[in-house]
């Protein structure tokens, strides 16, 4: 057998693979041994990442001076002169509080519940920051933050709060920076005064004030633990509108402060069962709380400081001193809204503003009211209400604060407009019982100003009846006619141009100027008589004569002396019954030259600004009386119109002031055509006080409406309290010692029986006479001054039918000085 023919058996097979018997493990060591090479890996590798990271970033970290020099952005505060907060400018309220000034028991608070460790670590708790890890791996439904206050600090200065790795990383290390460059408390200094805490609060004390109406140094071991919440949720913990949140953040603080040894056994005790009081914002916001009411003088305030100073204005913490006195600013705005309240109650009741359907479900009919009271606010004492119901006499309502009141139904509304179950009414509190009344927001408005004559310093500004009714400032924007408040410059103008005095002689008899025929007021006409007579009465005849005798292009000239715009008095005649442009703000400062001996004093009303820093960055110099650069008439013209003046207050159409029981105030009564404006423009010698009364859209105040009953009580009220501190000026009508006058004087009776004398023809430029159609016309040809009319009818026996109402608001009010005599 050959061994060729022998078969292969192994050829076109392939080997077969011979079995690894070497052991891998079981997975999950396999898994640890992974997880140990990268520990290890990322042991070696994080730090050089992470140092290499700090030493890049690190020089690129902003700086701290910021810090070190802290300067929050603050609120602009307008004060009056002796102090009185009375306005706050500002997207941030601050009240930047020192360190040793905060209570030790709000620092424990906050440090209870934000950062225990704080006086422990170096800008970041690395313990708190393992505990935080392992509560979120364990209970990730309630996350726990690890930040510490530093580190807030450092987020809320310089970082944004984007949820990044890299964010948290240049968060810490701003920390650690922030820690090498500042003590401990100074850091948590500048946290409590920098936080934002809601409301528009930045730091605790501007949060103490908000909620609680308290200074920082006064809070209760509860209000802290209460505000120390609500740096984690401002929202959420806000103790107005999530009260229940609020309190239980504060127990829980409460406890930590406890088991941290920072209170006792009896002060948790207390702290725990303490009601925590809070301020209703909504009312807060409305009213700011203020203890004077000079809304429209702050306003004014901001203005010019805005106009000066732009946005920093806003941010820069300037004080502004006001000239503002704030006991004669009361007495303003009291003067003000109780002659308002006084005239509208006479006018009638004029229903509820608005009535809306309620719902009958609890929990609906509180939403609906909430609707309500967003739309009608409260205006000081004087409450809005909504009707729950209407039984007999009495009406049940509701206030926006949720409480249920009960309120005597003194009025009678019209039909068409009854108070039922959903009508929205006002309410004010009598002081002398507590029970309600129904009042009612006045259509009418009202403003007054007063002026010192030495300086022009504005002592009290009242631009309406409520600021946040309309913030229109009557006093400064409008421009409305004086009526015969113009004639005293009238007078003057011709008693300096003609050579007269206050016993120079003018027929009061009938004119005639081309078509036109004026008229006195009352419709009488008295002949002969003095200046003196003429101003008292107020009669058209006697102006119009002074008028044309010097002619309109002079007295144009000469009333801009007092301030007076040349282009607001038009070039008729009828500028001598008041067809004249102007504003309260203009008369204060017309009506101070007379008062001061013929002086123009600008009218002012900032002192002076402070800035943070205590330095005085802005004084007023104002011009002053006794400069002769500022004289604008003499002497002897002064004394003569303020003599004719004194003499519409003894026997005329202000004699009602003569309630005061001084003999040294003078003034001029106002009342425009149809009774649309009325006026009293009075002063004392350093004193000038401005009322006007009217509607904002121009209608008449009523038949029997004058200045002398709607615009003197105003006047009379602020200067029961202002002319306390002011001495009685002697005075003398003696006018020799200024010099002769080639006027010749007279004593003419009261009435020469000349009511149906012929008209005496005027020669004037035509230009002079008014158009047949204008209103200037058309006004002069009434019979239009209620108030010159009263005065002239006899007087009857007993009380002056001129004595003004006093309303006596059913509120607490400031008590009056000592030594003010008490209300007729």
């Amino acid at each position: 057998m050959s061994l060729d023919n022998t078969p292969n058996t192994t050829s076109n097979e392939p080997a077969t693979e011979q079995p690894n018997n070497k052991v891998k493990g079981p997975l999950w060591l396999r898994i640890v041994k992974g997880l140990m090479l990268v520990g290890l890996l990322s042991a070696i590798i994080m730090p050089i990442v992470g140092a290499i990271f700090v030493t890049l970033a690190w020089p690129n970290l902003p700086s701290v001076d910021s810090l070190k020099d802290y300067k929050p952005r603050m609120a602009m505060q307008v004060f009056t002169e002796d102090g009185q907060l009375i306005g706050e400018f500002g997207a941030e309220r601050r009240k930047p509080t020192s360190f040793k000034d905060t209570p030790q028991h709000l620092k424990d608070a906050i440090l209870a519940i934000e950062d225990a460790r704080f006086y422990e670590h170096h800008g970041v708790d690395y313990y708190g920051l393992g505990r935080a890890i392992i509560n979120n791996i364990l209970h990730p439904g309630e996350p726990q933050g690890a930040s510490t206050i530093t580190q807030q600090l450092a987020k809320n200065f310089f970082l944004t709060n984007e949820r990044t790795l890299s964010r948290k990383v240049y968060e810490a290390m701003m920390a650690v920076k922030i820690e090498q460059n500042l003590t401990k408390d100074e850091i948590l200094e500048r946290y409590m005064n920098h936080i934002y805490l809601g409301e528009r609060a930045y730091g605790f004390a501007a949060a103490a004030d908000i909620y609680f109406g308290k200074e920082i140094k006064d809070l209760t071991i509860a209000e802290s633990a209460m505000l120390a919440a609500l740096p984690q949720a401002p929202s959420a913990n806000n103790p107005i509108r999530n009260r229940t949140n609020a309190e239980s953040r504060q127990q829980y603080i409460l406890q930590r402060m406890f088991e941290l040894g920072k209170i006792s056994q009896a002060d948790y005790q207390k702290a725990k069962d303490e009601v925590v009081r809070i301020i209703d914002t909504k009312t807060a916001s409305i009213s700011q709380q203020y203890a004077v009411h000079a809304e429209y003088v702050a306003e004014m305030a901001r203005q010019l400081m805005f106009d000066r100073y732009k946005e920093a204005a806003y941010t820069e913490g300037l004080k502004v001193y006001t000239t503002i006195n704030s006991e004669e600013q009361t007495a303003a705005y009291n003067g003000v809204r109780n002659a308002i309240v006084s005239y509208d109650r006479r006018k009638g009741y004029r229903g509820p503003e608005a009535t809306y359907p309620l719902p009958s479900k609890p929990e609906e009919q509180i939403k609906a009211l909430d609707k309500i009271f967003d739309s009608h606010n409260d205006f000081d004492e004087m409450r809005a209400a909504v009707v729950l119901g209407v039984s007999g006499g009495s009406v049940k309502a509701v206030l926006a604060d949720g409480e249920n009141i009960n309120v005597n139904m003194n009025v009678k509304a019209p039909s068409k407009n009854p108070i039922k179950a959903g009508s929205v009414i006002r309410v004010v509190e009598s002081a002398a019982d507590a029970t309600w009344h129904i009042a009612q927001v006045p259509e009418v408005q009202a403003s007054f100003v007063s002026m010192s004559t030495t300086d022009g310093a504005i002592r009290a500004l009242v631009g309406g009846f409520d600021y946040n009714l309309s913030k229109f400032n009557h006093v400064t924007q409008g421009f409305r006619q004086p009526g015969s408040g113009i004639k005293p410059f009238i007078y003057s103008a011709a008693m300096e141009k003609n050579n007269m005095t206050p016993g120079s002689i003018v027929n009061d008899s009938p004119i005639k100027i081309g078509s036109w025929t004026p008229q006195n007021s009352d419709g009488r006409y008295l002949g002969p008589i003095s200046l003196s007579q003429a101003l008292a009465g107020s009669r058209n005849m006697v102006s119009i004569r002074l008028l044309q005798s010097i002619g309109n292009d002079y007295f144009r000239q000469y009333a801009t002396r007092f301030g007076f715009e040349a282009n607001r008095i038009d070039q008729y005649l009828t500028v001598a019954l008041g067809a004249v442009g102007v504003n309260s703000w203009q008369m204060a400062g017309a009506y101070g030259v007379f008062a001061n001996g013929g002086y123009k004093v600008n009218p002012y009303i900032i002192s002076k600004v402070i800035d943070r820093t205590g330095a005085i960055i802005l004084q007023a110099q104002p011009k002053k009386a006794g400069d002769p650069a500022n004289r604008v008439i003499t002497e002897k013209n002064a004394a003569m119109t303020d003599s004719l003046m004194r003499g519409v207050v003894r026997s005329g159409t202000a004699r009602a002031a003569m309630a005061l029981g001084r003999n040294d105030i003078a003034g001029k009564t106002g009342t425009t055509n149809d009774a649309v404006d009325a006026w009293f423009n009075g002063y004392h010698p350093k004193l000038v006080g401005i009322a006007w009364m009217g509607f904002d859209k121009p209608k008449s105040l009523g038949a029997s409406e004058f200045g002398g009953t709607l615009a003197l009580p105003i006047w009379m009220s602020y200067m029961r309290v202002a002319l306390n501190k002011q001495k009685v000026e002697a005075h003398s009508d003696n006018f020799e010692k200024y010099g002769s006058d080639n006027a010749t004087p007279s004593d003419p009776t009261t009435d020469t029986g000349v009511d149906k004398q012929t008209p005496e023809e005027l020669k004037v430029d035509s230009r002079a006479i008014p158009p047949a159609n204008s209103e200037a016309r058309q006004a002069a040809e009434k019979v239009n001054e209620a108030d010159v009319k009263e005065v002239s009818k006899p007087k009857p026996n007993g009380s002056d039918p001129l004595t003004p109402f006093v309303y006596r608001p059913p509120v607490d009010k400031p008590k009056p000085a000592a030594s003010e005599p008490p209300a007729p």
